[in-house]
């Protein structure tokens, strides 16, 4: 079956009871037993397992090409649980561009536990290979990084795990597994934030790991429901709902995302833009290589946070905010907002100026998108 005949019918049967084409939300905290450790269909309580969950992680596999798919309450609760298969001493390495908030989870909290990470331009394999020692067990990337937009090579990634025997994890929030498959180019964990494309509508929280061997699988399950940071059944059904119309939305988000790019690449007041969907970006090729499409992911330098503020300001079809991934457009300032907690030298040593505008292009239509980009940087 195709992608997006997947994404409509893996997990979504009729409801059996009802014949209902959509499935219920089971809002039930507990679930009855038939007699003392006898259980209707595996179902005790709802942090260990419920139908929606259940529903939804097996789209998730599907999409993904995975072994097995565990959804949590967020993005970051999904990557700290991929984190927890390593152990005191282990040694990650991390693109140095990397979320805000995985910067923050493992300079301030899981170095704690006795972890080391470093962090390099993952686009270089020399650098990636340069920072490898005989502990490390991870290489954890971000293709493309947010919000500078790099691009890794997730083949030649792949190759060096394997070679070192570590696990390679690829967050592929920014794409979708619609228009990139790192487990077919050799990932063995990839990471969401659902809350962004994969839900899609910007009225939900979560996040998923899916893995490709039964041994991780088995240990990401435990963490899930010891640790107890799961997805609720009303957040997977709309998740599950957004997926429906993953294929059509994200085919709309790269359309628009290119045109977007390309008006502001030729536009007098922006200094410069970062999107894979432009020759001019230094990994052009390779996003061609390993992605199905630039995606709906851009950003651009107004050259100081005045001129930023000011344009981020006046817009008025962009909604100023943070988050990704929606069918609305959405614009924000990564160094003080997305990235705020990481440290001014390291923004700036990584390229996220002050300056540094970060754009969701949305599925509106794109010459609206594109009038109130303009309207707002006559002030910049």
């Amino acid at each position: 079956m195709g992608f997006a005949t997947n994404a409509i019918h893996v997990g979504q049967e009729p409801d059996p009871a009802t014949g209902a084409i959509v499935a219920p939300i089971y809002q039930t905290s507990t679930y009855v037993q038939e007699e003392f450790g006898k259980y209707r269909q595996g179902y005790d309580y709802a942090r260990t397992n419920h139908p929606n969950r259940k529903a939804l992680e097996k789209t998730l596999a599907k999409l993904e090409g995975g072994h097995a798919a565990y959804a949590f309450s967020s993005g970051m609760a999904a990557i700290d649980s991929v984190f927890r298969l390593l152990r005191p001493g282990d040694h990650v390495v991390l693109s140095e561009a990397v979320y805000g908030g995985v910067f923050r989870l493992t300079t301030q909290l899981l170095v704690h536990f006795g972890l080391e990470f470093s962090f390099v331009d993952t686009s270089s394999p020399d650098a990636v290979l340069a920072a490898m020692r005989a502990n490390t067990r991870m290489l954890y990337v971000e293709t493309p990084t947010n919000p500078t937009m790099r691009i890794t090579d997730i083949s030649a990634m792949a190759k060096l795990a394997t070679e070192r025997n570590a696990t390679l994890v690829v967050d592929n929030t920014f794409l979708s597994p619609y228009l990139q498959r790192p487990i077919e180019l050799g990932a063995h964990i990839v990471v969401h934030s659902m809350t962004k494309y994969l839900n899609g509508h910007s009225d939900s929280t979560g996040g998923c790991a899916v893995v490709t061997r039964p041994e991780d699988a088995e240990k990401i399950y435990f963490v899930q429901r010891s640790a107890g940071a799961v997805l609720a059944p009303m957040d997977c059904f709309l998740v599950s709902r957004g997926l429906k119309t993953l294929a059509v939305r994200m085919l709309q988000h790269n359309d628009n995302g290119m045109k977007v790019a390309r008006h502001l690449d030729a536009h007098a007041k922006v200094k410069q833009v970062y999107y894979p969907g432009l020759v001019s970006h230094p990994q052009h090729q390779i996003a061609r290589k390993q992605q199905r499409g630039p995606g709906a992911m851009l950003s651009f330098d107004l050259g100081n946070v005045e001129a930023a503020r000011r344009v981020l300001n006046q817009v008025k079809l962009c909604a100023l905010a943070e988050s990704l991934g929606g069918v609305e457009t959405l614009i924000s300032l990564p160094a003080l907002m997305t990235h705020a907690s990481m440290p001014q030298e390291v923004r700036e040593r990584i390229g996220i100026t002050e300056g540094l505008v970060r754009l969701s292009v949305g599925i509106e239509d794109v010459d609206d998108i594109i009038a109130d980009l303009d309207q707002a940087l006559l002030y910049a």
